[in-house]
């Protein structure tokens, strides 16, 4: 009894200063030249389209943020030229060398367009001009697949690459209702 006492407290010794040899502010540095983790489970950053339409971060995009839709995107105008550009509605670019790939092109060889950019980018130029603004609400709605007045992420966002139906429920918000309620 007592030797499996004092294994434990060995044991429990040893794990602890092994916690405390870390250093605070991050991972330990790589001591084998092994090829960094793969990112099989990668999701892009939230796109700021979504961010400023989606006012209270719930995930959902409710009647009152579709109504108000063309003021919130205007604060995405950075440069105040009245429209809006790729460089203002999308995220930035993955940095450094960790950094996932960027998503598999169409068959068209062109990037996928996420399904809230095509609704409100009418004539599909990539620019959501003042005309596209001022008419963001009602764009908006073609989303709105059940019609009940809202857009939940399974509405908005970007399908996987080669996934058929909507987008699994996840972390992005709450799951739609089940039909009819």
């Amino acid at each position: 009894m007592k030797k499996s006492l004092l294994l434990a407290a060995t044991a429990f010794l040893v794990a602890a200063s092994n916690l405390t040899a870390q250093p605070p502010d991050g991972p330990p540095p790589d001591q084998g030249g092994n090829p960094p983790p793969a990112h099989r489970h990668y999701r892009p950053p939230p796109l700021p389209i979504v961010t400023v339409l989606d006012a209270n971060g719930d995930g959902i995009i409710d009647a009152d943020e579709i109504a108000n839709a063309p003021a919130a995107l205007k604060k995405l105008d950075k440069n105040g030229d009245g429209q809006l550009t790729p460089d203002e509605y999308m995220p930035p670019p993955p940095e450094g060398t960790n950094a996932p790939p960027p998503p598999p092109e169409g068959p068209d060889g062109k990037r996928p367009v996420p399904p809230i950019v095509a609704a409100l980018d009418t004539n599909g130029d990539g620019i959501i001009d003042a005309s596209e603004i001022a008419n963001a609400s009602a764009s908006l709605l073609k989303l709105d697949k059940n019609g009940d007045g809202k857009l939940t992420p399974n509405e908005y966002r970007p399908h996987p690459p080669g996934h058929r139906g909507p987008p699994p429920d996840d972390a992005d918000g709450p799951p739609d209702p089940p039909p009819g309620q």
